[in-house]
């Protein structure tokens, strides 16, 4: 049965799965069977989990073993987990084990060229082809990739926003085209191959999972786009390989890679190479050299973005090694050795093979595990790279760790192969990388635009979308250096409160006369002297280096060092103020749309900001999910208001405006309502919410809504008993009430709306986790009542308030409850940020949702001590 192609896309955040803090247990007994992997559903075996999440999915099964057998279908795979078993794999079993299912799709459509070829054929084809890789044509292919990034970037405009990986991939492309063939493409070929090679790599990675290589004849969807995008490829290649020079090619490059292969003879024959075969390689050349290659470009400008004093030192170490203006050579890349360390850590982390594979032609070991004949072995280079066990700190970008041997080792570093079939190009690449980052830091400053950072997007490679920067020229060569504001430790607010800044989010420029933002030294009137480059880019690394802001501390939560990420997590930066003001006004005409505002109430409606709340706690979202974010909590809001008035004193109409609500998360009859227009409003919200999202996520959201919701007829009847909080109502159950009827719960889920993914099953299945969303939703609890704290006191009705709770069962007075609530706030904090560091560690791949939590908090935070809706009406100050 064909694997629907909508379930193909994972797009992911530098996943990874639980870290094994020592490689499994080696089975004493020779010819071991590898273990089965737990978790097969009938008839689909792992393919679900596979296609859902793959890099966690493969990551994950290093606990159980250094190979461990999966089910696709009826299909039994072996996937390899230990790097050096991998590289016994690739290099003393390469005979007995030639590539696999995944190649074997390229094979049929391209030939048995030298990405596809085994045995003597790949010898023979590999000498043939080495001499166009030799040292001697390095310097002149250097030339040419300089020459081609120059032309490239210095088309670019000020201020022009570039959609960096389609960017890239043009650039890669003309490198490859140009250096190896000598030939410049039209245009109309070069957008042509860039439309029709994500259909090539869709159509690869489906077909090399049908359970049976008959149904790739099928004339499904995507076989159709497969054959078709191989017949685009094939046009593309000939006019490269068959048209005429497009540019002079600079001494050193030799003759073409077409030349060199029409030159040759095949001595299996003796007879020239075929024009299939030229073709067939060049080919090769065309997707090997392009995708990863400008892949990998993407996500080091990406991560330069986020650690802007690696940037500052890479720029330092060319001022000093290869001067601007100077054409690269050999020996200065040789001399970059900083630059090295950075690009070896990018391909590290961002390493662009999801999945490659193998087939066992005989009986093999590999290891301690016995491999039966026919058996399809696979592996990921990505989880691979991501080891915890290989890698200290495995998703921390730290180019340093190449600098003190911590990251090297052939057997766990093998971003281009091992063995006989390593990229032959591997020294291009390198040098391709430096050169064209080069090239471009050089001449532009990129700067992120907010909400454009780069993401993984997984099929047979781990591609890099959506990072878009707008280009800042650098016309003395120096970078910005960092705004105080980007530092960790947080940005201060009005209301003393620090809340954290968008994570590697370029800050603006220092003022002119500052460094960093700090007045320079020199004497007041008189002339600075021009610093030479090096000097200001050490400076600015100085500055990035010790520059933290001092926050203020928080009148209500007596927090001194606010709810910034703690020490080592780099804080987002808070968003353009218009963005959010265009949020606002959306969601106002939303609201209005709907019925739940008049018009007359909008001005004391936004003064409540709401979309500020959602624009710190929530500092990387953009678009239709910002929205989406500022939409739910203004219904929410809306809802809430209805419960000052009868509802929340009545349980009959209280269970009439929500029982219908929560009716709507299920797939049953419509229900009906008093107040048609917040149902309305929230079925629109939820299919929102639940669009695309995944089974296992649409069931956890709709029970926390369901929790949420409920809480509010719960207080209603607690009133119209009188069993309110301190009268029959424990402080204990109040809490249970105030955590679940915050909505902080639901907001939790929806950390994994926006991010595109669901957190690991591992980690939900985690108690510890349990623990961390209490906290968060009690913390955040806790901090309303603080500030609403004065309004509350003047409401009629009984307030659910934590401090009014404590005042009546304690007696005490005030002050002291405050001070008792701000003491548990802390203590909340303290004890989050302990969960977080034990679950991070136990679970890498969840990282990016527990720092969402501290986001979440902090976001209540400071916008809880700026909005008006905790104003108390009617006072003045005279």
């Amino acid at each position: 049965m064909p694997l629907p192609t909508h379930t193909l896309l994972a797009e992911t955040r530098k996943r990874i799965v639980p870290p094994r803090t020592a490689p499994p247990p080696v089975p004493t007994t020779r010819a071991a069977v590898p273990p089965l992997a737990p978790g097969a559903l009938p008839g689909l075996g792992h393919a679900a989990a596979l296609l859902r999440d793959p890099l966690g999915f493969l990551g994950s099964l290093a606990r159980h073993g250094g190979v461990v057998r999966i089910r696709l279908g009826p299909r039994t795979v072996c996937v390899v987990t230990d790097a050096r078993l991998v590289h016994t794999l690739l290099v003393a079993l390469a005979r007995d084990c030639p590539r696999g299912a995944v190649q074997d799709t390229l094979k049929t459509a391209f030939g048995d060229g030298l990405l596809m070829s085994e045995g003597q054929a790949h010898r023979d084809r590999r000498r043939i082809i080495q001499p166009a890789f030799g040292p001697d044509r390095m310097a002149g292919y250097l030339a040419v990739m300089h020459q081609v990034t120059e032309e490239r970037a210095g088309r670019w405009r000020p201020g022009q926003v570039l959609d960096v990986a389609k960017e890239m991939n043009h650039l890669a492309l003309e490198i490859v085209t140009r250096s190896l063939f000598g030939a410049r493409l039209s245009e109309d070929a070069t957008l042509a191959f860039h439309r029709a090679l994500p259909d090539l790599v869709k159509g690869q990675i489906v077909q090399s999972l049908y359970p049976h290589p008959a149904l790739a004849r099928l004339p499904l969807p995507v076989n159709r786009r497969f054959d078709a995008a191989v017949r685009v490829l094939n046009r593309v290649v000939d006019q490269a390989v068959n048209g005429r020079p497009g540019t002079a090619r600079p001494d050193g490059c030799g003759g073409t890679l077409p030349a060199l292969l029409r030159a040759a003879t095949d001595p299996a024959t003796g007879r020239p190479l075929t024009e299939a075969d030229v073709r067939s390689e060049a080919i090769t050349m065309f997707g090997a050299g392009t995708e990863t290659v400008s892949t990998t470009l993407t996500w080091l400008l990406d991560e330069l973005l986020r650690h802007p004093e690696v940037e500052a030192r890479v720029l330092a170490e060319l001022d000093e090694h290869l001067p601007a203006g100077t054409t690269p050579t050999p020996e200065a890349l040789g001399r970059l050795g900083y630059t090295r360390s950075v690009t070896q850590e990018v391909v590290r982390l961002h390493a662009p093979n999801a999945f490659l594979m193998r087939t066992a032609r005989v009986p093999v070991d590999l290891g301690p595990y016995r491999i039966p004949a026919g058996t399809e072995l696979l592996y990921s280079l990505t989880a691979l790279h991501r080891d915890p066990v290989r890698y200290q700190d495995p998703l921390s970008f730290r180019p340093e760790r190449w600098q003190d041997g911590g990251g090297l080792g052939r057997p766990s570093f093998l971003p281009f192969g091992a063995g006989k079939h390593k990229c032959i190009g591997e020294a291009f690449a390198w040098a391709e990388l430096t050169v064209a980052a080069a090239a471009i830091l050089r001449r532009w400053r990129p700067v992120a635009v907010p909400g454009s950072r780069a993401r993984e997007v997984v099929w047979t490679t781990v591609q890099a979308h959506g990072l878009r920067v707008r280009l800042a020229p650098r016309a003395d060569g120096a970078p910005a250096a960092p705004d105080r504001a980007a530092v960790p430790g947080g940005v201060a607010v009005p209301g003393g409160v620090a809340v954290p800044g968008a994570v590697g989010e370029r800050a603006p420029s220092a003022a002119p006369g500052t460094v960093g933002g700090q007045a320079s030294a020199a004497a007041p009137g008189a002339a600075a002297a021009p610093e030479p480059p090096a000097a200001r880019r050490a400076s600015a690394v100085r500055t990035f280096a010790s520059a933290r802001l001092r926050p203020t501390g928080c009148p209500f939560t007596g927090s001194a060092d606010g709810p910034h990420a703690p020490a080592g997590v780099t804080p987002p930066q808070p968003r353009p103020p218009a963005e959010l003001r265009a949020a606002a006004d959306r969601h106002a005409d939303w609201a209005v749309r709907h019925g739940l505002l008049a018009p007359t109430e909008l001005p004391g409606y936004r003064a409540y900001a709401l979309h500020e709340l959602i624009g710190h706690a929530f500092p990387r979202v953009r678009g239709a999910e910002l929205d989406l974010l500022v939409d739910v909590l203004g219904w929410f809001t809306v809802l809430d208001d209805h419960f000052d008035g009868p509802p929340g004193r009545r349980p009959a109409e209280a269970h009439a405006l929500v029982d219908p609500l929560i009716s709507a998360l299920d797939d049953g009859p419509r229900p009906t309502t008093p107040d048609g227009r917040l149902l309305t409003a929230w079925r629109e919200l939820w299919d929102r919410q639940s669009a695309s999202a995944s089974p296992a996520w649409r069931a956890r959201a709709a029970q926390e809504w369901r929790s949420c919701l409920a809480t509010f007829p719960a207080e209603a009847e607690h009133r119209a008993r009188g069993t309110v909080p301190a009268l029959g109502l424990g402080l204990a159950e109040t809490m249970r009430l105030r955590r679940h009827g915050s909505c902080l719960y639901p907001f939790m889920n929806i950390l994994e709306r926006v991010h595109g993914a669901d957190a690991p099953a591992t980690l939900h299945a985690e108690p510890a986790l349990h623990r961390l969303r209490a906290d968060t939703a009690d913390a955040a609890t806790l901090i309303n009542d603080l500030y609403s704290l004065e309004r509350e006191e003047r409401q009629s009705a009984a307030a659910f308030n934590t401090v009014l709770t404590l005042q009546r069962i304690r007696g005490c007075t005030r002050s002291r409850a405050v001070r008792a609530v701000r003491a548990r706030v802390a203590h909340l904090r303290r004890e989050s940020e302990e969960l977080r560091r034990e679950l991070g560690r136990r679970h890498p791949a969840g990282r990016w949702y527990l720092d969402g939590t501290r986001e979440l908090l902090a976001g209540v935070q400071a916008w809880t001590s700026t909005s008006d809706r905790y104003q108390v009406p009617d006072v003045r100050v005279r």
